[in-house]
Formats: structure tokens, C-alpha cells, sequence
């Protein structure tokens, strides 16, 4: 079962035993202060995406006034990933985009709420409209884009930009544009060179119109690349064949409700490659914004290691319900 520390202030500098499959209640801009330096593998996350929820604690992230000022509070985060990062680790972040003025929250379109707390009830005060400074109102703000550009500029090696695609979105009103369909993974690393276990994490060789093998459509006499004959014609055993391709940057994954939890969750086919890809087994992997424990989940049936941070005691009733059920699994 998973670990639940109920305190901010945790000793400086904690040894890496004292980390391994624990979740830290607390902010995480504070509480990653206290752990070691390299001692994590990989990191899988999604932060609080701009205006879009309330988790009732006081200085959230995501509650922001301008978007410049959200962007600067995921930098400081990351920053402390940087510092307990390995030298070969990577960062899997996961954020959603909104746009300028809008009022609805579906697909990605986000609500600003103006974060005037009242602290006896824990209430939100009035709403403001979510306008941007430079932007006008229906412009795409653009949200995932800044903070990756402001992580490059920190220092991280911004890698690729994954699109996960939807193939089940959230109906919108919007009848001026196309339904939002996707959100982006970034791929970063601290080093040019990283663990990254491509063959781990390999798909099918197939083609998405006729579900045809490459070694079959050569046998069948497709041109091959350079517009030779098929592989009929010259002999199948002339050429190597491969069953599997690397995986592709467009991962199409519907998403998936978890019983119990408000508020989007993980995929666990979503995430499954990252941690395949971004750790060996026995490697810890963490999540600052744990959220209903997908990560850590995920990570110890994949026989990984997890640490992580999380900012609501609401949420750790999920995660414990979770690991427990797992446990039958393992």
C-alpha cells in the first residue's frame, strides 16, 4: 500500500530509501526541496493546466492572475526536477491549452477564476474573464508551448513533442472552429544523451489504412522506397523484414474515467510507454502532481519504483483504494 506523509516539512535532504514509494503531502514547489540530488530516473507528470480547477489550497498552481505568472511556477518546479533528475533522466509533461476570454471548460477551454479566497468557508470569489495580456479575445493562448519554450530557455533539452490524440473528446459548442482533439506530451532531458528504450515500446508494422504487415505488402509487390520492385520480384529472402516499427509521436489513446476521482486522469496506456521508455526496472519514477496515483501505480505493476508529491489530502484516499486493488494483481 502506498505511503502517505502527512506533513510539509519533511528533513533536508532525505536518502533516497526515504523517498521510494512514498507520496509527500505538500506543495511540491516546497517539498522537492528536500530530496536528494539525482535520485530520481524519470519523471511523468501533468500539472494543474491554467484556470481550469480548484483544489481548495491556498497558492495553487493553476490559479495564477496572468498565464506569464503559471508559466514561472512550473519553471520553479521543474527546476527542482532538474536538480533530483539523473543525468540520463528524462521528463514526460503532459499540459492542455485554453483560449483568450472564453467561458466554457470543455475540450480544453478553460474558466479563469480569480483566486480571492474567503478562509473560513474556502470559497471562491468573483469570477474575472480570462483574458490574456497581448491576446485577443478566442485567441489560442497557447499554454503547453510557453512552458516548453520557458523550460529550453531554463536549461532542458526539449526533445519532441508527442500528440495524444483522442479519439473520444469532449463535445464542444464552439461552431467556428474544429473540436479539440488532442493534448501534447513534451519529451525532455537534462543531457543530449539519455536512457530511452525504443525497442521497449515498439508497435506493429502495420499500415493504418489496410492493417497490412510491411513484409506483407512487399511479398504483395508494393514499390519499395527508392521505387524499386516489390519484394515478390526480386525474392523475399533478398531483404530483411521487420514486424515491429519504432514507435510513432501521434499516440491515439481514448481517455479513460477513473471511479471515484472529479477531475481527468491518466490513460494508463498513455503513460505505460513513458515509463517503459524512461526507466529500467527497479528505477524510481516521480510525479509532482500525483493526483489519483495513476503514476505510481502504473510504475510498480511495470516492477518500477515511485515518489511523488501531492498538494490535496483529498486525493490520497484514491490512491490508497488504488494501490490496494493492485495488490491483487501483483
Amino acid at each position: 500500500m502506498i505511503a502517505i506523509i502527512k506533513n510539509n516539512k519533511i528533513p533536508l535532504r532525505k536518502k533516497v530509501k526515504e523517498i521510494t514509494n512514498k507520496v509527500f503531502l505538500g506543495d511540491s514547489r516546497e517539498v522537492l526541496k528536500e530530496f536528494p540530488d539525482k535520485c530520481v530516473d524519470t519523471c511523468i507528470t501533468s500539472p494543474p493546466y491554467w484556470g481550469l480547477r480548484d483544489y481548495k489550497v491556498d497558492n495553487q498552481i493553476g490559479l495564477e492572475e496572468e498565464v506569464s505568472d503559471y508559466i514561472e511556477q512550473l519553471v520553479d518546479v521543474f527546476g527542482e526536477v532538474h536538480r533530483i533528475l539523473k543525468d540520463d533522466g528524462t521528463v514526460w509533461l503532459n499540459l492542455g491549452d485554453s483560449y483568450s476570454g472564453s467561458t466554457g471548460k470543455s475540450g480544453g477551454v478553460s474558466k479563469i477564476q480569480s483566486v480571492k479566497r474567503q478562509v473560513d468557508t474556502g470559497s471562491i470569489g468573483s469570477l474575472r474573464p480570462a483574458k490574456v495580456a497581448g491576446l485577443k479575445r478566442k485567441d489560442l493562448i497557447g499554454v503547453p508551448w510557453r512552458a516548453a519554450f520557458a523550460l529550453q530557455k531554463y536549461g532542458w533539452y526539449l526533445r519532441q513533442d508527442i500528440i495524444w490524440h483522442k479519439p473520444n473528446p469532449t463535445p464542444e459548442p464552439a461552431n467556428d472552429r474544429c473540436v479539440k482533439s488532442h493534448e501534447y506530451i513534451f519529451l525532455l532531458s537534462k543531457n543530449p544523451q539519455y536512457y530511452f528504450d525504443a525497442d521497449s515500446i515498439k508497435e506493429p508494422a502495420v499500415t493504418p489504412n489496410t492493417g497490412t504487415s510491411w513484409k506483407q505488402r512487399k511479398l504483395d509487390g508494393e514499390p519499395m522506397r527508392h521505387g524499386l520492385q516489390g519484394a515478390a520480384a526480386v525474392g523475399a529472402g533478398n531483404f530483411k523484414t521487420y514486424e515491429k516499427r519504432n514507435k510513432r509521436s501521434v499516440w491515439t489513446v481514448p481517455t479513460k474515467p477513473y471511479k471515484g476521482a472529479h477531475f481527468a486522469t491518466f490513460p494508463p496506456e498513455l503513460i505505460t510507454p513513458c515509463i517503459k521508455a524512461g526507466s529500467r526496472e527497479g528505477c524510481i519514477v516521480l510525479d509532482p502532481f500525483m493526483g489519483s496515483g495513476t503514476i505510481a501505480e502504473y510504475s510498480k505493476r511495470l516492477g518500477r519504483l515511485y515518489t511523488g508529491v501531492e498538494l490535496s489530502e483529498e486525493y490520497h484516499a484514491l490512491i490508497k483504494q488504488r494501490t490496494s486493488q493492485m495488490e491483487m494483481f501483483i
